[in-house]
């Protein structure tokens, strides 16, 4: 089988114990690839170092989170980093922006500074012609808002952790080469995701674990890890009445479309 996890974050502290039996184990469950979304500066070399070590497995982006705006008087000097990295990359190569987007769980405090990020960040994605890996929480009026100014212009990219509802999906759509990150959500008992899984075509699908969080069942409250999108896989192919061998290739090609691997 050939799964690709297009949201990890094996870089992260939480790996810092078994992180080389983390991608083996990823490997074994047949992922062959694990996209890396950047955070911020904070995480960013642990990212570039897992991408040099496991050149033909991990693949990086650059970007600047929701969250790593709050609060920070720097957040513009984190972009002009990333727009730095992008002239002059420290790895071969780059493979999206992101992730970036809203998030107002936590506080609406920010939404201005963070739409201004996202807007920067959609600018850099256009520029370098990659795509643009958009995290949503509570924020999914104002997300649209603001995607759907650049409808025209050929903005590419993944809705991250998508649950959002059937019409969202339809009106996102309509804005660009956009597909959707499926993840552990997709698995709980109450996500009441499966007619929208119905609704998505394949090709508008990529799986994700977003490790280490929001691991799926049956590992839900413990650390998630890439091998987990295993189990995403089979509630898609469940939800769509097909295998699990053609969900995870018919996501793996959109993958492979949308990041140009």
């Amino acid at each position: 089988m050939n799964l690709t996890d297009t949201h990890s974050h094996i870089y992260d502290e939480a790996f810092d114990d078994d992180r080389d039996a983390v991608v083996a184990r990823a490997v074994e469950a047949g992922v062959q690839t694990m996209l890396l979304p950047d955070i911020d500066s904070s995480s960013r070399q642990r990212m570039f170092d897992l991408a040099r070590q496991y050149p033909d497995r991990c693949f990086p982006m650059l970007g600047l989170h929701p969250t790593s705006v709050n609060d920070n008087p720097r957040w513009r000097d984190e972009l002009d980093e990333v727009e730095q990295l992008l002239r002059e990359p420290p790895v071969e190569r780059i493979y999206g922006i992101g992730e970036t987007g809203l998030d107002l769980y936590w506080s609406s405090d920010f939404l201005s500074e963070q739409s201004e990020s996202l807007r920067a960040q959609i600018e850099l994605a256009l520029a370098y012609d990659l795509p643009i890996v958009i995290h949503t929480r509570s924020a999914w009026e104002q997300m649209e808002g603001i995607i759907s100014d650049y409808k025209s212009r050929g903005l590419r990219g993944v809705f991250h952790a998508f649950a959002a509802d059937v019409q969202t999906y339809r009106r996102l759509r309509e804005c660009g080469d956009f597909v959707f990150g499926i993840g552990g959500v997709a698995t709980f008992k109450n996500s009441r995701m499966d007619s929208l899984l119905q609704e998505i075509p394949l090709e508008e699908m990529v799986l994700e674990t977003d490790s280490p969080y929001l691991t799926p069942v049956p590992f839900r409250g413990r650390r998630n890890e890439s091998a987990y999108v295993r189990y995403v896989c089979d509630k898609v192919a469940s939800a769509k009445g097909i295998t699990p061998a053609e969900t995870a290739e018919g996501t793996t090609a959109t993958a492979r479309r949308i990041f140009r691997l």
